[in-house]
């Protein structure tokens, strides 16, 4: 796998250490992932259930003693049931018409079961679109009703140092915001129960896949802070698979410059040159360089 996130172009600006920008970060939303789709059908089946037994209800006794009937089964809208239907069965790169039934979804139906799921994917359509400070309203309120929503964590950790700006006066707050983000869905993943439409090796594989997104967005939270062994270490293990990105070695290979580890350094650009992509010819010069800056830093 070629980017991080699906289709997603990233460019460096500047000499080393400079600030990155993505580009055309629009293909993550195509496709939720297997743990969220797994975290979202569990959502959907408790929220169909009958829901918690209250004094009355069937398996309990009211406090004067006297058994009752079981009580009548909530009450379902048939219209919030179809405008919630047309929402889910969008196509999933149907980016406009999500966002234009989501809102609509979310405003005639402000208490609705299906808020937070509808918040989950309109993070992801506003992303696709790079309507970033919509993505973040959608992510709070999503979070808002789901704190463990694995899919928006990782999303929102890794956009927000992609696109950090140092002069903003709440870049610091927003890159602590993105590391809890990050660890959190780390905490979580584990727990995600498996959906019955994945066999074992598809759920691993995705959760894998979401890992390794989520230790590639701390890893470049730490560049940013200048943190370069912290950031080296997550950056190892954002590449220890196969969801390799060109722009998590070209970070790697600024943090062991900076560490004037050169051979290793050369080794990390010299990966990122091996991907087919805009970043290329910017790793193979940085290769050359690392590789120049280790034969002079060795012992004559």
């Amino acid at each position: 796998m070629n980017n991080r996130l699906n289709d997603t172009t990233l460019a460096i600006f500047g000499v080393a250490l400079m600030a990155l920008a993505v580009l055309s970060p629009a293909g993550r939303a195509q496709q939720q992932s297997a743990p969220q789709q797994g975290q979202q059908q569990q959502q959907q089946q408790q929220s169909q259930q009958q829901q918690p037994a209250k004094p009355g209800q069937q398996g309990q006794t009211p406090p004067n003693g006297q058994a009752q009937g079981p009580a009548e089964a909530p009450k379902v809208d048939p219209e919030e049931e179809k405008a919630y239907k047309a929402f889910a069965d969008l196509k999933p790169d149907d980016y406009d018409q999500q966002i234009q039934l989501g809102e609509d979804f979310v405003k005639k139906y402000p208490d609705s079961k299906y808020n937070e799921l509808v918040y989950s994917r309109l993070t992801n359509s506003f992303y696709s679109k790079q309507q970033f400070d919509k993505m973040y309203a959608a992510a709070d309120k999503a979070l808002a009703l789901n704190g463990n929503d694995v899919t928006v964590l990782i999303l929102v950790g890794w956009v927000i140092p992609h696109n950090y700006d140092p002069n903003d006066i709440e870049a610091d707050r927003r890159l602590n915001k993105a590391e809890g983000y990050e660890k959190h869905a780390l905490e979580v993943l584990p727990t995600l129960p498996k959906p019955t439409s994945l066999t074992d090796e598809q759920f691993a594989a995705a959760k894998a896949k979401e890992e390794s997104t989520a230790h590639s967005g701390l890893g470049l939270i730490y560049f940013r802070q200048q943190k370069a062994e912290d950031s080296l270490k997550e950056l190892q293990q954002a590449t220890a698979g196969d969801q390799s990105d060109p722009v998590d070695f070209f970070i790697m290979g600024i943090d062991l410059k900076s560490l004037k580890r050169f051979t290793d350094a050369a080794d990390a650009f010299q990966k990122c040159a091996q991907i087919p992509g805009a970043m290329q010819d910017r790793c193979k010069q940085q290769a050359d360089q690392a590789k120049a800056q280790a034969q002079n830093s060795s012992p004559k």
